[in-house]
């Protein structure tokens, strides 16, 4: 069986992730307008008014901008977690200091009132403390109040949401090598425990939860063969049987796992995709992982109900993409052989007919098909049915090579039917049908 181990795709998570930490920082505008309140009471805008910008949380600046016919003034883009002072002049004005300016308020008012023009330099605006607040000293409208208090809180949830990516980010990283490392050493146990902290650190991220999900159910896969393996060295029936149902429950979380990540990947928006090659190769490694998983549930007769129903998904949609004809093939043939491992004759039967639809030869599908009327003729007692399993397995001996694990068995079969039920083989027409 392939141990190939998909940590290559890990790559893909440190590429995703970056959006984890960028995504919610964002740089805002910052507007306002700048008014003259002369001695008469009477307001008017002015004109060509300076803005000069000094940020006070760290030491730093910003480019200045000029006031239009209208008054008013715009900074296309100013980062998001900066405290600024303005500290504005006009002609026939007295200076004035706007304090705790943060991106995002676009209804500034500043008023200033007559005076000589003079501009502070920076070291002024920078100490400047006004006695009180009031206007040209930077007091808010109450729709300025609510307006940063929104942008405040806003903020706050930008700075909560970063400290966990971050978290979450070095949690993914320690669990994509910790799990690496104990794969490389064959410690199944250790592995997936570490898959699924890294799963459980953000279950529906695009870009860590299905690379985690697939390479989990890798080891699973594994782990699941290997119990069974050992279980059939077992000479204790109560040991024997537990075994069994450990391997079954591996590959049946294996299955799940790798529906897990393709639900994940189908279902994530565009926006959330930053990377598209490593996006479509994590979702090849899952429907190509899940055939490996489906191939060893049939092989080691393992099939609990849930890996029929990840196959459901699975299958198809690997069967769309897949190019080569033969994996196809493969592919529905392993879908029919669960059903029949399963016990669920009557599905099987339909799937193994629909392969016959097109390839009338196919020895698989033949002795599969024939084995399942087999069972389920007997279950309905139905002697139509048994008829049509000899016609199949008596096609099946006719055209299989000796070595084929189930010739002896379709030969059993065959005198069994025709001992037991009196049914002796039919020659049977492609497409399944009887010939006339």
């Amino acid at each position: 069986m392939s141990r190939k181990f998909y940590f290559s795709f890990l790559v893909a998570a440190a590429v995703f992730m970056a959006g984890h930490l960028v995504i919610f920082a964002q740089d805002s505008p910052v507007a306002g307008t700048v008014e003259l309140k002369k001695a008469d009471g009477t307001i008017e805008p002015v004109a060509g008014a300076l803005i000069e910008v000094y940020r006070t949380d760290i030491k730093g600046g910003f480019p200045s901008a000029t006031t239009d016919s209208k008054g008013q003034f715009r900074f296309a883009a100013m980062p998001y977690n900066g405290v600024y002072t303005f500290a504005v002049s006009a002609p026939n004005c007295a200076p004035s200091v706007f304090p705790n300016v943060k991106s995002g308020q676009e209804k500034l008012l500043i008023v200033l009132s007559p005076g000589n023009g003079k501009k502070f330099s920076e070291s002024e605006a920078r100490s400047f403390k006004p006695a009180k607040t009031g206007e040209g000293s930077g007091e808010l409208t109450e729709e300025e109040k609510k307006a940063k208090a929104d942008f405040d809180k806003k903020a706050a949830e930008i700075e909560a949401k970063n400290a966990k990516a971050t978290k979450t980010n070095e949690i993914i990283t320690a669990a994509a090598k910790d799990a690496k490392d104990a794969f490389d050493a064959k410690n199944y146990d250790l592995a997936i425990a570490k898959y699924e902290e890294g799963i459980a650190a953000d279950p529906e991220f695009v870009g860590s939860a299905p690379v985690f999900n697939n390479n989990r159910s890798i080891s699973l896969r594994i782990r699941a063969v290997d119990t069974r393996n050992t279980a059939i060295k077992l000479t204790d029936a109560t040991e024997k049987f537990a075994a069994l149902e450990k391997a079954k429950k591996d590959l049946a979380d294996s299955a799940a796992g790798f529906l897990r990540a393709w639900n994940i990947l189908n279902n994530a928006p565009a926006t959330d995709i930053v990377d598209r090659t490593n996006y479509e190769a994590t979702k090849t490694a899952a429907l190509v992982g899940a055939q490996e998983t489906f191939r060893m549930a049939v092989l080691t007769e393992q099939v609990d109900p849930s890996v029929i129903e990840a196959a459901k998904v699975l299958t198809p949609a690997y069967v769309a993409v897949e190019p080569d004809a033969t994996k196809k093939a493969t592919a529905k043939l392993i879908f029919a052989d669960l059903y029949r491992v399963a016990g669920d004759s009557e599905n099987a039967i339909a799937s193994y007919k629909a392969i016959l639809e097109t390839s009338p030869e196919n020895v698989d599908a033949l002795v599969g098909l024939g084995l399942s009327l087999v069972n389920y003729g007997y279950i309905k007692d139905d002697k139509v049915m048994l008829q049509e399993a000899a016609n199949y397995l008596q096609k099946f001996v006719s055209l299989a090579p000796d070595s084929h694990k189930f010739k002896a068995n379709a030969a059993e079969a065959i005198t069994t039917l025709k001992t037991l039920s009196n049914v002796a083989p039919q020659k049977v027409q492609s497409g399944g049908k009887k010939k006339p």
